[in-house]
């Protein structure tokens, strides 16, 4: 197995790390910045706050993505299966 191969197999690992995990961050990033202005505003300082809606969002997230987030992963296990026997030659 080339240099080039294992780039190109970390990449792979990497990106889909990220295509994964990008949803689940970007609501939770937004949540968490509607919090913090809802916060602001009131001047309620509560830590609840900030957490509770951030796992709620993301437990629905992961409710709505899960399936598609599961078969995507399966998807690119098989592939990574299925390049076991060039690795070995």
């Amino acid at each position: 197995m080339s240099i080039g191969q294992i780039t190109a197999l970390l990449r792979g690992g990497v990106l889909e790390v990220l295509y994964l995990a990008a949803p689940i961050l970007f609501i939770a990033l937004i949540v968490g910045l509607l919090v913090a202005i809802l916060q602001a505003t009131t001047s309620i300082q509560e830590q609840t706050l900030t957490f509770v809606p951030k796992l709620v969002a993301i437990l629905l997230v992961l409710m709505i993505l899960g399936g598609w987030m599961f078969s995507h992963l399966g998807d690119y296990t098989i592939q990574l299966f299925k390049m076991i026997p060039n690795m070995a030659g």
